[in-house]
């Protein structure tokens, strides 16, 4: 199974780097940028490059049913799940370009959806996994042991996590490479633990995505050259929920998610107003507040260090919790 999901990656990796030039100058050509904001003069970058991501993700997971298809002759539920993942996956993508179009004239950021209209457009994404009955209704909950939610299972469960996860994914983003940076580790750690644990259609969605993130990433980084937007994060969301329902793995999926839960606890401080991102002064960020209302604002408030370290900073703390799921 391995070897399959290594190849299953490196088809993501190789057509979202194909895409990417193309997007970029896509992007470019319809005027979609906003300002890289911890930049000195705040230079104009393009945003959305979850599309290419998902471009990726498509043709992996397109290749993997063409392979289950046609050479194993397979005619079972797994390409229905499939299926119903990457069509959840496309979904909330689309909606995120949505928002991503929806730019200030200042091109200081995308303005976005407003808030009562983010969950109303990011449920109909849930809607292939409730069809396919996508999961196991027994859960684990402390204290209580197992419980048999039913019913519940697909028509609540699923519509929350699809609804939390692609916004909390969305609340910690600004820095360069720090969206795809966390998405490599728990992508990475949660495909691992899925193989281990033989859940191959989770694995499939780790290992695909895996791949075409880590694409992203090389453009991504410091200094990017494309912005993720609101596409990529909310497709972020849209994977993790994939990764958790169709591999059953939803324990260590909310563990590998406890930095956006600390996030949300952070953020709710300033009422949501507060932003993530600083401002660039004398080759560090600094941030704009006084107090911590995100995780970066632990480094950027002190205005002692520079965007790549705050990246990597991050990426060590999703480090830290996704090791935690082999031991909790």
């Amino acid at each position: 199974m391995l070897k399959s999901l290594i190849i299953f990656s490196i088809v993501s990796f190789v057509f979202t780097l194909f895409v990417l030039p193309w997007l970029i100058r896509y992007l470019k050509g319809i005027n979609l940028f906003v300002k890289d904001q911890n930049k000195e003069n705040t230079p104009l970058v393009p945003i959305s490059g979850g599309l290419a991501v998902a471009a990726g993700i498509s043709a992996s997971i397109l290749f993997v049913i063409f392979i289950e298809t046609f050479y194993f002759k397979t005619a079972d539920k797994n390409l229905v799940y499939l299926l119903a993942g990457l069509t959840t996956i496309l979904i909330i993508t689309f909606i995120g370009f949505v928002d991503d179009l929806i730019i200030k004239t200042s091109k200081d950021s995308s303005i976005g959806l407003k808030q009562w209209q983010k969950p109303l457009l990011t449920l109909p994404a849930s809607v292939p996994l409730i069809v396919v009955n996508a999961g196991i209704t027994i859960i684990t909950i402390p204290f209580i042991k197992t419980l048999d939610v039913g019913i519940l299972y697909p028509l609540l469960l699923i519509p929350i996590g699809v609804l939390g996860a692609s916004n909390m994914v969305n609340m910690l983003a600004g820095f360069n490479g720090s969206e795809a940076g966390m998405a490599l580790i728990y992508t990475g750690m949660l495909g691992a633990y899925a193989v281990t644990n033989d859940r191959y259609i989770g694995a499939v969605f780790a290992f695909t995505a895996f791949g075409a993130i880590l694409a992203f990433f090389l453009f991504n980084k410091f200094p990017s050259k494309i912005l993720p937007g609101d596409s990529l994060t909310y497709l972020l969301g849209a994977v993790l929920v994939c990764i958790a329902v169709l591999g059953n793995i939803e324990k260590a999926a909310l563990i590998a998610s406890i930095p956006f839960f600390i996030e949300f606890i952070l953020k709710a401080r300033s009422k949501f107003k507060a932003q993530s991102y600083g401002f660039y002064k004398d080759g560090k960020i600094q941030s704009r507040y006084e107090k911590i209302y995100s995780i970066p604002h632990i480094l950027t408030r002190s205005g002692k260090y520079t965007e790549k370290q705050v990246t990597l900073f991050m990426m060590v703390i999703e480090l830290f919790f996704c090791s935690l799921i082999w031991f909790i």
